[in-house]
């Protein structure tokens, strides 16, 4: 039940001469202000256990005395675990509701050392804004800089600011709105005792080059394009955002290749990165990013793929494995609002959705964000050639339905076409979707002839269906997928007679989980074939086996 080491949500702290209470406080406030986890008292650095100090051993009276010890009050459990020696396990929550100080006004949390090793360290108030905004208490991106002015924005970026909402197909009522009444539509100001005072996202779009090294020094851009372990490109500017996002999109127009790729009898462009994933990563690594931290959003462009990272990691609630699922909620909530009414972001708010869907309708290989640490989020696009059957099949459909396929349903598709014959389990686990949903989707694909299923539950399994397989090649793998279970049914079903003295469809259903038709194929082929030899008729038939004649 003990761990063994130590890790960001686990520490260990010697007892036998009595930890001190204060830096048992310490130590809760830096789980508190981290992920959360557990303090066990009792037990050495390298793991063994000493035991817990007997005034320690009052769990209920610990418990109080480090509420009262911390602000807000941590509510931690407590409890002794009887091992070698008795522990005492702390387990500290982490605080989702803001910053957690001890009484004496510490505020510490933890990080991991170069080595791995977990240390508490000062949360300095510099960081506050950082730690507020991932737990979405703060909206740094509205947040008014008190020594700026209405004279930090720059004329140019306001007129460009109207062309794009007229070229992105933006909230043009904003366009008839006198300049003041723009920037509080949009909250690139707020009034101020009867001051209009910029706020940080009125400087990051319209401030001057000035205002912007002034007042937000920690916004820069980094382009770079590596061709082997050759820099060709290699552009850092620190630009207003909307000028900064057209000129990395300007630079991926002249370094995105294309190609014509033959999808049945057309051809299409096949973009190496599909324009609009990118336009949609681009926005919300600048969108997304920590405006409080130095650091800089970085495009790399190589030979594998183009890399997309900004600082800040993922916020409160946001995980790899539910980036597609959870509630939409940026870091800087004003900041998106303003580039969706721009028209430079996804209205709904689910840009990611566009990332995903721009490689899943083109069978090319999924974006990556598994190189996505606390400190940053990295977006990997591996370069990739379309594939024109999966290209077909979903095209097809979609013009079929009149609408664009379900994310859940290109996901699924993709996961198939990468693993054949596949359980709803496997797929659930593959695509990191419900179950539940994996079962309604793979069903509404079996009905539109997207999928077929072979099997019966609980046992049942997938496989992308002949319309994926359209060349000669590709019909050959389909032929043999489809038909390796039939083979290999048929030497279960004989091995299974050659050990009974009779066998009936039942044993059959028994044996391989299909359902009753199949199973009484299957015979039937093998009587047909001379291996079996049927001994009586009707519903409850029985077969026997046939010896070879040698």
């Amino acid at each position: 039940m003990l761990p063994n080491k130590e890790n960001l949500t686990v520490e260990f702290k010697s007892d036998v001469k009595r930890y001190p209470d204060s830096d048992i406080f310490d130590a809760v406030v830096a789980f508190a202000n981290t992920e959360g986890g557990d303090l066990y008292l009792g037990i050495e650095d390298d793991g063994s256990i000493t035991g817990v100090h007997p005034s320690h051993k009052n769990t209920f009276t610990l418990a109080a005395y480090i509420a009262n010890n911390t602000i807000p009050p941590v509510a931690v459990r407590t409890e002794i675990i009887e091992a070698e020696q008795p522990v005492l396990r702390i387990s500290v929550p982490k605080s989702s509701s803001g910053i957690v100080a001890t009484l004496s006004g510490k505020v510490t949390h933890r990080r991991l050392k170069i080595d791995g090793t977990p240390e508490n360290i000062p949360l300095y108030p510099s960081e506050f804004a950082t730690r507020l905004s991932d737990l979405r208490t703060l909206d740094y991106s509205s947040m008014p800089l008190y020594e700026s002015s209405l004279t930090d924005f720059s004329p140019s970026e306001i007129d460009h600011l109207k062309t794009l909402i007229l070229s992105y197909n933006g909230d043009r009522s904003l366009l008839e709105l006198p300049d003041t009444d723009l920037f509080k539509a949009l909250g690139l100001v707020r009034d101020i005792q009867g001051e209009l005072i910029p706020t940080v996202t009125g400087i990051l779009l319209l401030g001057t080059q000035a205002s912007l090294a002034q007042h937000i020094p920690t916004h820069s851009t980094s382009f770079q394009v590596l061709v082997g372990t050759d820099v060709t490109v290699n552009d850092d500017f620190s630009l207003p955002l909307l000028s900064s996002i057209e000129k990395v999109n300007s630079y991926m127009e002249v370094q995105n290749t294309k190609q014509e790729v033959e999808v049945g009898l057309f051809q299409m462009s096949a973009y190496a990165f599909h324009p609009r994933a990118v336009r949609e990563a681009i926005v919300n690594a600048y969108s997304h990013r920590d405006y409080s931290k130095m650091g800089r959003v970085r495009i790399a462009l190589t030979d594998d793929g183009l890399t997309i990272a900004n600082p800040g990691g993922f916020i409160e609630g946001i995980q790899l494995d539910n980036l597609l699922d959870a509630e939409p909620h940026g870091r800087n909530p004003l900041l998106s609002d303003v580039l969706k009414r721009i028209g430079l972001a996804e209205r709904t708010g689910r840009g990611i959705d566009r990332i995903f869907e721009s490689s899943l309708i083109y069978g090319s290989s999924l974006p990556d964000y598994t190189k996505s640490t606390s400190a940053h989020v990295s977006l990997f696009i591996p370069r990739s050639t379309p594939d024109p059957q999966m290209t077909k099949l979903v095209a097809d459909e979609q013009n079929a339905l009149g609408r664009p396929l379900p994310l859940h349903t290109l996901f699924l598709l993709n996961a198939l076409r990468d693993a054949p014959r596949s359980s709803a389990q496997f797929l659930a686990e593959a695509t990191h979707l419900p179950l539940v949903a994996v079962k309604n989707t793979v069903e509404f694909c079996v009905d539109r002839g997207l999928v077929e299923a072979y099997g019966r539950n609980p046992h049942k399994e997938y496989m992308l269906s002949s319309r994926v397989y359209g060349t000669h090649d590709k019909r050959i793998g389909y032929v043999l997928q489809k038909n390796i279970d039939d083979t290999r049914y048929a030497a279960l079903i004989l091995h299974l007679a050659q050990q009974s003295t009779y066998i009936s469809r039942a044993d059959v259903i028994e044996l391989l989980h299909v359902d009753g038709p199949k199973a009484y194929r299957l015979i039937r082929s093998l009587v047909d074939d001379g291996k079996l030899e049927a001994v009586s008729r009707g519903r409850y038939a029985k077969y026997r086996y046939i010896t070879p004649v040698e």
